[in-house]
């Protein structure tokens, strides 16, 4: 299957058009804009067909074998035959629960990574225990203040937290 673009047809920066996408015209008067325009970052799905002189707006995503023949929103969704515009603010709360049941609609997620996900309990636990040492020698300081005895703890004492768990999770990827 090929991909199917018109003559006044136009195309973003950095979009996406999956295989057997029509990028058609509904008016036969020559010279006239008669196929669709395609903002920055749109993604059309495999066997969708979009008919007609009108924008599909920056980031939008057209479903898999829908038919748009209406302009769709900057950011929005269009699926079904006719295309009907999916809410964002739905789009987001349905990625959501998605995500908290553990499903992915390419089969991949963040936590899928056994490297990663060995690599961030590694560094969690060097984390943790640098704060309980630190919070050790902290201990050991008070009380030997409150005695007034000599010094017993050692000059090289790592009395503050300084592992940063942050910029290796974010090496990491977390």
């Amino acid at each position: 299957m090929g991909v199917v673009v018109g003559e006044t047809a136009e195309i973003g920066d950095g979009c996406t058009i999956y295989q057997g996408v029509t990028l058609g015209g509904t008016s036969l008067y020559k010279g006239a804009k008669r196929h669709p325009t395609l903002g920055r970052g749109v993604v059309v799905g495999a066997g969708a067909q979009v008919l007609g002189g009108f924008t599909v707006g920056d980031g939008a995503k057209v479903g898999s074998n829908a038919v748009v023949t209406k302009p769709v929103p900057a950011g929005a969704t269009a699926v079904g035959n006719p295309a009907r515009i999916i809410q964002a603010e739905l789009d987001v709360k349905r990625e959501e629960v998605a995500s908290k049941m553990g499903f992915s609609a390419y089969g991949v997620t963040q936590n899928d990574d056994p490297l990663s996900q060995a690599m961030r309990g590694l560094i969690d636990n060097a984390s943790s225990h640098e704060h309980q040492i630190a919070l050790l020698w902290q201990a050991i300081e008070t009380m030997q203040a409150n005695r007034h005895e000599a010094a017993c703890v050692p000059g090289d004492a790592a009395r503050r937290e300084h592992f940063e768990a942050d910029k290796l999770n974010q090496l990491v990827g977390k």
